[in-house]
């Protein structure tokens, strides 16, 4: 992570596609003093693509508020299928699993706008935002 305050919470793609498209669940999703695993941050550039939108650029407003991209290193993508079993029959994808390894790294809560996470057990705090 770059020289940004300790984060308080971690986004996961969903949580933050909600905040930038103003979809349900937006007004609860808190952008300033986040971060997103490199994986959610791609799955969100990749919905900029689809939706016809420039990448040039796109990440400063967010670096502007004090977010940061946190890169997905070995040992993060070992915690991330390390919580597959864990995380299996929710269905969640490796992205979901990224966001949840790296909030229990820095132990933050993960935040989320897919209601699959409601009740998960991994040892992370969740919060759903719709």
């Amino acid at each position: 992570m770059t020289g940004l305050p300790r984060p308080r919470r971690v986004l996961d793609a969903s949580a933050l596609m909600a905040y930038v498209w103003l979809e349900p669940g937006a007004d609860a999703v808190e952008v300033e003093g986040s971060v997103v695993s490199a994986v959610n941050w791609a799955e969100v550039g990749e919905k900029f693509a689809s939706r016809g939108q420039d990448l040039a650029g796109w990440r400063a407003p967010f670096t502007a508020v004090g977010f940061d991209v946190v890169p997905f290193t070995e040992v993060r993508a070992e915690a991330a299928a390390a919580l597959w079993a864990r995380t299996r029959a929710a269905g969640l994808s490796l992205g979901d699993r990224a966001c949840l390894a790296l909030a229990a790294e820095l132990g933050v809560p993960a935040v989320t706008a897919d209601r699959a996470w409601a009740g998960l057990d991994v040892g992370v705090e969740v919060v759903v935002v719709r």
